[in-house]
């Protein structure tokens, strides 16, 4: 008989699911559901206003995700409850919330319904930027062993800036939490009923090591004295290894998604980790993007080195027994939204739909007539600030190059350049500081979706680019982990590298660099690279008074 998992995948904009065969990985079912609330950024449902940089969610999204998308899997596919093992989680991070003592979100609660610091904080919150700078430079002064573990910078989009926003602007609500829970942890609680903090998201967003802990509460007193037992107080839940079972489904849960109690639960993982195995990478020297809205670069080494501005190193915090390295960009997807919203004509659309065809394949269409350099147009990829290797959120995005006759698929190849000169920096950086990178892997829907694109990265890596075999890479990841999380008794697999072999899925589809193309993109890298030093480590700080302007006068 056979037997299925269920991974579920949790993005900037929306959940899915994903119902797998754990003997090859093959999908027998998959749906999508649309956060309602999506992503706030200026204004609480009721109107409660936000200020710059803020990036908020509702959590009761997240719970009609799970009602949503089992169901729906469970009726396409046909399958029956019971042959149904075990379940995995992801979720894009980090991503946290803060709960009262019975697990419930704040604001779910009537009196913190108009309170912003009583909502979830999504990834893309920057507005504890100067948290993060000051935890860096009390961290350099202090001399703290741990930094170089984190490229040497702490990032507004990691844990701990966040609750330090939250307790100095609504300490009222700081005190009122049990616990400040990541996203995927929290769902974990909702499925099974226990309070566990997987070691992927401690590792990387949290600050945690498995030898050593978190920072001593002498660094958090550094930072200021009501923070000195924040990780007794408000981080109590234990560390939980990933590829482990977090606990069985309870029976309420069961009932409502249709699913048999008990039915193990995976640790939760990041969204961009969970995709590693189900692309089959499984040795060092290899790195997979994972390609969305933004995108996050996982490589794995033997070997523990500090990198600059890497997003962090962590043991077993990608897959067992290996040091897992992870880099980012923060905006990609969100360039090509962006530019399709503001600054395509109305023409273009109109063309595009006469065609029944999106307005980004159209654009995809005219931008793929273009040859390398033939724009004459070169941009920095920081319309969300840099997460890799500069690691600052106060900078923006720039096009140079613009004229009267400047066409909008020639932005739009520019700025889908500009994001594989980004993923170039990384790439180099983790080279000169001693990590091989001689593979590459692209998962998320940009690689399914966009072969111009990564033709372009291709060429721009002169490096082949091979493609996810499934179209949910995190969720077919996820889907793995919860084979393993029932383990071999129950008809799953006893390790992430014994279920990696049997379920991972790549394409025979292979994006090789073209010479000539890779020798023109040589030169505009190194162009590329002049203005990501000039504007990004201090030379010209334009793009920083700016920000401090516009600040001043909203």
């Amino acid at each position: 008989m056979a037997k299925y998992t269920i991974g579920l995948d949790y993005g900037t904009l929306s959940g899915r699911a994903v119902l797998v065969d754990i003997m090859d990985g093959s999908e027998k079912a998959s749906a999508v559901y649309e956060y309602p609330h999506a992503v706030m950024t200026r204004a609480l449902p009721d109107g409660t206003k936000l200020g710059t940089d803020w990036a908020l969610q509702h959590p009761q999204d997240y719970l009609d995700v799970l009602y949503d998308v089992i169901p729906r899997v469970l009726i396409e596919s046909g399958v029956k409850a019971q042959d149904i093992i075990g379940i995995g989680i992801d979720f894009t991070s980090c991503t946290a919330l803060p709960v009262d003592d019975c697990g419930t979100p704040l604001c779910f609660l009537p009196s913190y319904q108009n309170r912003p610091h009583a909502y979830v904080k999504l990834w893309k919150h920057h507005a504890a930027q100067d948290k993060a700078a000051q935890m860096t430079r009390i961290a350099q002064e202090r001399n703290e062993a741990w930094l170089r573990n984190y490229g040497g910078k702490i990032s507004s989009e990691w844990a701990l800036p966040k609750i330090w926003q939250l307790l100095e602007e609504a300490p009222d609500i700081y005190d009122a939490m049990d616990e400040w829970m990541e996203a995927g942890d929290w769902l974990v609680l909702q499925l099974t009923g226990r309070r566990c903090r997987n070691s992927c998201a401690a590792g990387y967003k949290y600050l945690y090591n498995k030898r050593t802990g978190y920072p001593d509460r002498g660094y958090f007193a550094a930072l200021d004295r009501r923070l000195e037992n924040v990780v007794k107080d408000k981080l109590s839940s234990p560390v939980v290894p990933i590829g482990t079972c977090a606990g069985g489904l309870t029976q309420a849960m069961a009932h409502k998604l249709g699913l048999m109690p008990g039915t193990p639960v995976a640790v939760a993982l990041v969204d961009a980790h969970v995709c590693v195995p189900a692309v089959g990478m499984t040795k060092p020297g290899q790195m997979l993007a994972i390609m969305g809205t933004s995108t996050c670069h996982m490589s794995l080494s033997d070997r523990e080195l500090q990198v600059p501005g890497m997003c962090g190193v962590v043991e077993d915090g990608i897959l067992p027994g290996y040091m897992g390295y992870e880099a980012g960009q923060s905006c990609v997807g969100d360039h090509f939204a962006w530019l399709t919203e503001r600054c395509v004509p109305q023409s273009y659309y109109e063309e595009a739909q006469k065609r029944g065809m999106h307005i980004q394949q159209y654009l995809t269409e005219l931008a793929n007539r273009l040859r390398p350099g033939e724009s004459g147009l070169l941009a920095l990829d920081w319309w969300n600030g840099n997460r890799s290797v500069l690691v600052d959120v106060d900078l923006m995005g720039m096009m140079l190059g613009m004229k009267l006759e400047t066409r909008a698929e020639e932005m739009y190849r520019a700025l889908i350049e500009a994001t594989a000169y980004g993923t170039r920096m990384i790439v180099e950086n983790y080279r000169e500081h001693g990590i091989e990178v001689n593979e590459f892997f692209a998962s998320g829907g940009i690689s399914q979706k966009n072969a111009m694109a990564m033709q372009i990265y291709a060429d721009v890596l002169n490096m082949p680019v091979r493609i996810a075999g499934s179209a949910q890479g995190p969720a077919l990841g996820s889907a793995i982990f919860g084979a393993v999380a029932a383990g071999r008794e129950r008809g799953g697999y006893d390790s992430v590298l014994d279920a990696t072999k049997a379920m991972s899925r790549v394409k025979n589809v292979v994006y090789t660099p073209m010479p000539e193309n890779a020798a023109i993109y040589d030169k505009l890298f190194a162009e590329y690279r002049r203005l990501h030093d000039y504007f990004g480590r201090g030379e010209n700080d334009v793009m920083k008074h700016l920000k401090k302007i516009k600040n001043s006068v909203l």
